[in-house]
């Protein structure tokens, strides 16, 4: 969990990544490619997980006896690479170190040279700029071997290969894709350690030899044609655009690795959320799969003790549902209402506020079916709900400007609940055995929007305006506000 800088120091490094895919529900790109090097290329991502599952992020396969792919991470967390050739196991690793934090981006390099002499340098592991040498499994490829995801014509971008066709999709985000055709570059060849001894990228793209199949995945467009205008996009200056499958043009995010952006957090799901979308949309369970007692609820990756922050939810669901804040002490409680719970929120049903002290009393009219707004301001302690791109008006209805609004508690700079802890958004049931759905809005929606509305910064993509001296839960504005 993010508290609150994660996957860099949040300030600007002169090289700025400003696009990322989000991969969810079996998206993912593919090319044919034309004879290339069968023994010679390098792969590098930006790469930032959302569920704990098989990561296939790059594959290459002509059927099942013939495939390779890099996954990372593993539903365990760690990383490893699988390749088959005439139906023999030819290359298996798995990394010791293991990847499991769904907030950071992690820079992954793979890259191969089955010409060299020594096997340990025909494929090399970076994460982060460090050379990965720890392995529980590491079967390296003979000598001047010819493997499926250098060779063969169907490469895939975001997903593997299986017994009959694609799977093994992707959850998660990437952005700077880099293959390289013919070359085994090193991970300083892609990105460097900044004054904080932090690993951030860096402008590659002008110093590398493509290959006649190499490409370059900037993630600037949001079309769905194999052309320069489409999500695969190749700016290399080969022209080796991929196809787009299962993509929408809200799947490209601006939350990368120089502007990491909050989530909802995977790792504190306890309640058996199903959690999809780059984990920015959770579905709470039903009462045949609830475990006793539990709601559903999910917090955020980042939190807070200082600023004011703005965060969207889209909540299309008109079951019970409760959204607002809770202390990051209080994250294995049942329900977000009770003594012990460390809360804040607002029910949707019918627009009453709850917290651990109190239960009950209008505030808003009902928002289910409709985007919640939430305004934290913790320089006065104070959290603002609306809807509908109105205001609460703290006795009922939501008809107010935010300028006229009332807020909802007062009380974040002085209750024991809060103070001298991380504040985290949190959504959850109100009502055990509901099954409600949640879209989060931190800044890079799941959700189509109708009228993009930034911070003032320039930051984040929002349904309704965003208050005045708001901004949204990310990296940069962490590193000024937070």
């Amino acid at each position: 969990m993010v508290f609150p800088v994660i996957g860099g120091d949040g300030k600007p490094t002169g090289y700025e990544i400003s696009n990322s895919l989000r991969l969810t529900d079996n998206a993912y790109l593919n090319i044919s490619r034309s004879s290339q090097s069968n023994t010679t290329g390098t792969f590098s991502a930006w790469i930032k997980t959302a569920a704990q599952n098989n990561f296939q992020f790059a594959g290459g396969h002509t059927d099942v006896n013939n495939r390779s792919y890099i996954y990372f991470p593993t539903s365990s967390g760690t990383g490893g690479l699988f390749s088959r050739t005439s139906g023999s196991l030819d290359i298996d690793f798995n990394t010791n170190a293991v990847y499991r934090d769904p907030s950071a981006w992690f820079h992954l390099v793979v890259a191969f040279d089955t010409t060299q002499s020594t096997e340990s340098n025909r494929v090399k592991w970076y994460v982060n700029g460090e050379q990965i040498t720890s392995f529980s499994a590491s079967t390296y490829p003979s000598q001047n071997a010819s493997i499926p995801i250098l060779n063969k014509a169907a490469q895939t971008i975001g997903a593997g290969f299986g017994a009959s066709a694609v799977s093994g999709w992707s959850d998660g985000y990437m952005a700077e894709v880099y293959y390289i055709d013919g070359t085994q570059y090193a991970a300083s060849d892609f990105g460097e350690t900044n004054d904080n001894g932090v690993w951030i990228p860096k402008d590659a793209s002008g110093d590398l030899t493509f290959g006649t199949n190499g490409f370059y995945l900037e993630f600037k467009q949001t079309g769905t044609g194999t052309n320069a205008s489409g999500m695969g996009a190749d700016t290399s200056g080969n022209d080796n655009h991929l196809a787009v499958n299962n993509l929408a043009a809200i799947d490209v995010t601006t939350d990368t690795p120089t502007n990491n952006f909050a989530t909802l957090n995977s790792l504190s799901n306890f309640e058996g959320s199903t959690l999809s979308e780059g984990n920015t949309k959770a579905v709470t369970p039903s009462s045949s799969t609830t475990p006793a007692n539990k709601n559903g609820l999910v917090p955020a990756t980042m939190g807070v003790q200082n600023g004011k922050w703005y965060w969207e939810v889209k909540v299309p669901t008109t079951n019970y549902v409760a959204v607002g804040i809770i202390a990051d002490d209080k994250l294995d409680k049942d329900y977000l209402t009770g003594a012990n719970s460390s809360t804040r929120i607002v029910k949707g049903h019918d627009g009453t506020k709850h917290s651990s002290n109190s239960a009950g009393g209008n505030y808003m009219a009902a928002y289910e079916g409709s985007i919640l707004q939430v305004a934290l301001n913790l320089d006065d302690g104070e959290i603002t709900f609306g809807a509908g791109g109105s205001w609460a008006n703290g006795s009922g209805s939501t008809n107010q400007t935010f300028a006229n609004s009332t807020a909802a508690y007062t009380d974040l700079n002085t209750s024991s609940d809060f103070t001298n802890k991380f504040i985290l958004p949190v959504v959850s049931d109100e009502n055990q055995g509901t099954s409600d759905t949640f879209e989060m809005n931190f800044g890079n929606p799941p959700f189509a929007i109708s009228s993009s509305n930034a911070d003032a910064n320039g930051y984040g993509n929002f349904e309704y305006a965003v208050p005045s001296g708001y901004y949204s839960l990310c990296t940069k504005n962490l590193a000024e506000y937070g």
